[in-house]
């Protein structure tokens, strides 16, 4: 069963149970995985459905913060509970040391040696990390790598 199905297996088993809250993100997960093949004119596999929930990941933690600054721990609150409910269709995070020996394996496998190879490096980490790791701080740790300055 693709991730895509799962999910709406998922929000059948919500809307028999009454969870509005779960049927709520299930259903604006689900409305933004049908707007990317809809605008691509594609059907998502499971890559690309972690991409759009990694995007979804990272809205709602921006959202989080800036709630969290204006002091509105209500709506604070409910970015969270659709944060976590994101994360349970993504696959486990990874370690620092994972992280670390997979940028140093692309960076090997690339033969990246300075900063203008970063695209390379990218390049080959994004299939095996996406929705798995901060895609910030892994772009931070290849760029500390080559340009010789430790992360």
């Amino acid at each position: 069963m693709s991730l895509k199905q799962q999910i709406q297996q998922e929000m059948k088993a919500a809307m028999k149970s009454g969870d509005k809250a779960r049927l709520g993100t299930i259903r604006l997960i689900l409305a933004a995985i049908k707007q990317r093949e809809v605008d691509e004119r594609i059907e998502l596999d499971d890559v690309q459905t972690i991409a759009v929930l990694d995007k979804m990941a990272k809205q709602r933690r921006e959202s989080i913060a800036q709630y969290q600054a204006a002091q509105r721990e209500d709506l604070a609150q409910k970015e969270q509970a659709e944060l976590e409910i994101i994360l349970s269709y993504l696959p486990q995070p990874l370690d620092e040391s994972e992280i670390d020996a997979l940028v140093q394996a692309a960076i090997d496998d690339s033969g990246a040696s300075a900063l203008k190879d970063m695209g390379k490096v990218m390049a080959l980490l994004k299939p095996k990390i996406q929705g798995r790791a901060d895609m910030a701080q892994v772009s931070a740790k290849v760029k500390a790598l080559l340009g010789g300055k430790q992360p």
